[in-house]
């Protein structure tokens, strides 16, 4: 869904970082997850984004939906009824 949103805006979608529960660890202990351990796989999912924003050469501003067309989007993949 995130992409088609992405695309009737005008833009993209750069990553998708999944969620881990090892976020939260590093929280607790005050630091980010680099900080905490840069070799977990999560460290290298922002590492990942870090690099696909400073790559990145597609600079819109995105168009607003009006809210029709952000409901039917939300309906057709099956989050509103």
């Amino acid at each position: 869904m995130i992409e088609e949103l992405a695309k009737k805006i005008g833009t993209q979608m750069i990553h998708f970082v999944p969620r881990n529960n090892f976020v939260q660890r590093a929280e607790i202990n005050r630091q980010t997850v680099i900080e905490y351990d840069p070799t977990h796989v999560q460290a290298d999912e922002y590492r990942a984004l870090a690099n696909k924003i400073n790559d990145n050469k597609m600079f819109v501003i995105p168009k607003p939906l009006e809210i029709e067309e952000l409901e039917a989007l939300l309906i057709e993949f099956g989050i509103a009824n």
